[in-house]
């Protein structure tokens, strides 16, 4: 059985359509999400058929047409082979997810970002997730810190009850408060009250958020993780430029204990994380 795109691929393809492949693809329960280079759109159902019957236990094999758009983070999906359906099972680190793909947001890609945050959670935190999808960040929290309370906001109607179905699937539901609506109203308006940790899992536009994310931090202190994109020509000139970004624009109190890049999603764009401790 094949354990890789190209070696799924191999028989059905040229040496030089391989080639133009992309590599990369996103594994989600039984569905395989992949991007189809402008080369080979006449053979994508090929593609689609031959992924089907070589990776395994692949049920359904989808085309993502176009980038993460729009406010709810969509992509658009084309259906290639396989079972005609976008909704799967996910399993992260003990957790099950319920999610759909072409209505909400879910990358597999920050499976090893999500147990690094949830580990350094502490007993009785207030955790809250700003952007929170179907959940995924706010469960893995609470099943590995039993003795936290999470507020997992999200704008996407659909995102919201996906993560609300999680939550009970994950058996926390009564440590995950999961509040449909725009994160900033929600933070300014309601009686929530403060938190220990914010999460801002939203590296489109978290910088929009950033004064909303340090009102909700704890007076006495308290720490946020913050999600961005940057264009930049490696790594370290990443991490470079938004640490130095977050330091012209944090007027409060703090210590940046860590930037580090998170993955690539693209030529020269990173995806970077920055831990900050507001005291």
């Amino acid at each position: 059985m094949a354990r890789t795109l190209k070696e799924a691929l191999s028989n059905v393809l040229s040496a030089k359509e391989l080639s133009n492949l992309y590599s990369s693809f996103d594994t989600i329960g039984d569905i395989i999400v992949i991007k189809v280079p402008d080369a080979l759109q006449q053979r994508k159902r090929l593609i689609g058929q031959a992924i089907l019957e070589n990776l395994k236990p692949v049920k359904v094999v989808l085309m993502q047409k176009g980038p993460v758009s729009g406010e709810f983070r969509i992509r658009e999906l084309e259906h290639l082979a396989g079972e005609n359906r976008t909704t799967t099972i996910y399993k992260e680190h003990g957790c099950s997810f319920l999610v759909d793909v072409a209505k909400a947001y879910f990358s597999p890609r920050l499976s090893t970002e999500r147990l690094r945050i949830a580990n350094l959670v502490k007993p009785n935190e207030r955790v809250l997730n700003m952007f929170a999808g179907v959940g995924a960040f706010s469960i893995i929290i609470a099943k590995a810190q039993p003795e936290c309370k999470v507020v997992s906001i999200d704008v996407n109607p659909e995102a919201f009850r996906f993560a609300v179905q999680n939550a009970r699937i994950n058996k926390v539901a009564g440590r995950v408060n999961t509040i449909l609506g725009d994160a900033r109203e929600i933070i300014k308006s309601s009686d929530l009250g403060k938190f220990t940790r914010v999460l801002m899992p939203l590296p489109e536009s978290a910088s929009e958020y950033l004064d909303d994310a340090i009102f909700a931090v704890e007076p006495s202190g308290g720490w946020m993780h913050y999600y961005t994109h940057m264009h930049s020509e490696n790594e370290d000139e990443a991490t470079e430029q938004v640490e130095s970004d977050l330091r012209a624009r944090l007027n409060t109190n703090h210590e940046i204990n860590l930037v580090k890049v998170v993955r690539e999603v693209g030529p020269r764009w990173f995806q970077v994380v920055a831990d900050i401790h507001l005291t």
